[in-house]
């Protein structure tokens, strides 16, 4: 059997990771939280997930440097980040590509679309363009 994706949601409002986890794991994904900047960071060191799907709204370090931070290191650049924010502005988007996020999903979030980008992120890993 083929070993479970990990997928880590970042997000400081427990309601949304709580519904991001439930339906993630109903797709047999393992999923692992955190609800801030700093323990996202350190929970990608830890973990070395597949995936994150980042919020940006958050206290201490924003999505915006958190994806930074991911995409500027050594070992976790190629980590691929789905924003997923309430910020659905033109500018915020554009925030979000500048800040490396490989995709940028808008809360409320469909979740059709939200399996959509997971799946066609994980396949895209280890890809360049």
């Amino acid at each position: 059997m083929a070993e479970r994706e990990t997928i880590l949601v970042v997000d400081d409002n427990f309601d949304n990771v709580e519904i991001l986890r439930m339906f993630l794991e109903a797709q047999g994904f393992t999923v692992v939280e955190a609800q801030d900047g700093q323990t996202a960071l350190a929970k990608l060191d830890e973990t070395r997930p597949d995936l994150v799907l980042l919020d940006v709204m958050m206290p201490g370090m924003d999505g915006w440097q958190v994806c930074r931070t991911i995409k500027n290191h050594p070992t976790l650049a190629d980590t691929r980040v789905v924003m997923v924010t309430a910020k659905g502005a033109f500018e915020d988007k554009f925030e979000g590509m500048r800040s490396g996020a490989d995709d940028y999903v808008v809360k409320p979030v469909d979740l059709k679309e939200l399996k959509t980008k997971v799946e066609r992120n994980l396949a895209a890993r280890g890809k360049k363009g």
